[in-house]
């Protein structure tokens, strides 16, 4: 059995980036399964705090789902052209004392508004820091959704034929 774990980087509630993700769960072959987490609840990574208490019980939640897991999927937002604070906070934490993430592969996977890049700049920049905590980051193919407004409805769950035909050929890709 192939297990996966998708990382919402998305705090909303009707976050298109976490309908990526359930997408991806309705699509999954016979025999994989894929436990979507969310970034709920970490706080900000402070030194300070790590050294009086150590890693809060969220983050040492999210790193065990991260190590038992095949591989892992990130839904990656783009704020302001770049990684949303909650994903990079919650890896600054995920990467004190040895990374979940060493030598075990990641995909991205992004929507976001506007008609030109989805997320690719966020994906670009967030690729820089699964590098730090040595991740075998997938390289192709690449999802970057765009015009979230045309492809997912008010839940955020996709809509759009075309996305999802794309998004299965990336699931295929990565499950090889």
């Amino acid at each position: 059995m192939t297990t996966l774990l998708g990382i919402t980087g998305s705090l909303r509630r009707a976050s298109t980036n976490t309908g990526l993700l359930r997408a991806l769960q309705d699509m999954l072959p016979a025999g994989a399964s894929l436990e979507i987490a969310t970034l709920h609840g970490i706080p900000l990574f402070n030194e300070d705090d790590e050294a009086a208490t150590g890693k809060p019980e969220v983050v040492k939640a999210l790193d065990a789902k991260i190590r038992a897991a095949d591989g892992i999927v990130v839904a990656c937002p783009e704020y302001n052209f770049s990684i949303p604070g909650v994903l990079k906070n919650a890896t600054d934490w995920l990467s004190r004392g040895g990374s979940p993430f060493r030598w075990k592969r990641v995909g991205l996977v992004g929507a976001g508004g506007g008609q030109f890049v989805g997320t690719a700049r966020s994906q670009y920049h967030f690729r820089q820091n699964l590098q730090a905590l040595q991740a075998i980051t997938m390289p192709r193919p690449e999802v970057f959704v765009n015009h979230n407004e045309e492809k997912f409805d008010a839940e955020g769950n996709l809509t759009d034929a075309e996305t999802r035909r794309h998004l299965g050929k990336w699931l295929e890709s990565f499950l090889e």
